[in-house]
């Protein structure tokens, strides 16, 4: 017996009888057949291939918030993936859910985000034919655009879990608590980030908020993780009272912070940035890189160009339109 069929075992003595195993014929089919691998899970194997591949690493010089901020603490957006997977495993291990399958879909939950956040991401909606969702291209990035248009070759339920993370319900357990845990963790780190910024005050947070989820960080992460586990796995959320409590945060975040002028003053030369940038690469197909050049052969340029900018570090994107659109100086 291998040590992967062991570790099988021993997830079908200890996990829930709602947990989605590593033996579940739906949950682990992939779209191209494997040999097993000896010693690890189909998801723990899915997970590793997530962490190791190109677009993971990216996410370091991708904004969470506020863009390319100055300053070491500040999230980005891998370090969002990283409390995500966090939070996620910690409420998945409380209802004995498939902790590898949480892990893997939280990592691998934003890896199609778009250089600047989600004004990268509106602008690229706006200008493409296709339309843009950074949610169905984190699935499209795993299954085409990773290893030069090979993909990652998941599994059913971690691409259907990192497809359904923003606002639909997931086939699994595992990928509806890595909706929840997303929405816990950006609300509450993006509070975090804001108050270092100046933008927002500890003691302008709603009252009634505070006092059903607590007045720190960590008292209102420990009690919308305890809510999801207390609520039980019939379906995955807050208990009622706590629901409410993170409705009405998460909306005065919008008005607060993330519709706030102040957190928002770049985002106009952003938009500008990536517009120019896709009428260039439109009007000049022939400078895309090759990989992407396939994908104008498959579908057409403007697919091509959306995959392109999109993989963007918020750097990269930033060096590139100084390259081709500012003048260098004559030496």
């Amino acid at each position: 017996m291998t040590v992967r069929e062991k570790t099988e075992i021993t997830e079908i003595g200890i996990l829930s009888k709602y947990a989605c195993t590593s033996i579940d014929e739906k949950g682990t089919k992939r779209e191209r057949n494997e040999d097993k691998c000896p010693y690890r899970t189909d998801f723990q194997r899915d997970r590793d291939r997530i962490l190791h591949c190109n677009s993971f690493r990216r996410l370091k010089r991708k904004t969470q918030v506020f863009l390319s901020p100055v300053g070491d603490h500040y999230r980005t957006r891998l370090t969002h993936t990283l409390e995500v997977a966090q939070i996620a495993r910690t409420i998945a291990r409380g209802m004995r859910m498939n902790e590898d399958l949480t892990e893997a879909i939280a990592l691998g939950h934003d890896l199609g985000h778009s250089p600047f956040g989600h004004c990268g991401e509106k602008v690229l909606n706006e200008i493409c034919p296709h339309g843009f969702k950074h949610y169905l291209q984190s699935v499209r990035v795993v299954e085409k655009l990773e290893k030069k248009g090979e993909g990652l070759n998941l599994t059913y339920a971690v691409r259907n879990g990192i497809e359904c993370h923003t606002n639909m319900i997931a086939d699994t357990k595992e990928g509806n608590i890595v909706r929840l845990a997303d929405t816990i963790a950006y609300i509450n780190h993006d509070i975090e980030d804001s108050i270092r910024a100046g933008i927002l005050k500890a003691n302008e947070l709603p009252s009634a908020c505070v006092r059903t989820l607590g007045n720190t960080k960590t008292k209102r992460i420990t009690t919308l993780i305890a809510s999801v586990i207390d609520h039980g796995p019939f379906e995955i959320d807050f208990a009622p009272e706590i629901r409410k409590a993170h409705d009405d945060l998460k909306k005065f975040m919008f008005e607060k912070v993330y519709t706030n002028p102040a957190a928002k003053q770049e985002e106009a030369k952003a938009e500008l940035l990536v517009k120019k940038l896709y009428a260039f690469y439109i009007t000049n197909s022939n400078k895309l890189p090759d990989e992407y050049k396939a994908i104008m052969r498959e579908s057409d340029a403007d697919r091509a160009v959306c995959d392109y900018i999109s993989g963007m570090s918020d750097e990269y994107a930033v060096d590139l339109y100084t390259d081709l659109f500012v003048p260098k100086f004559w030496k």
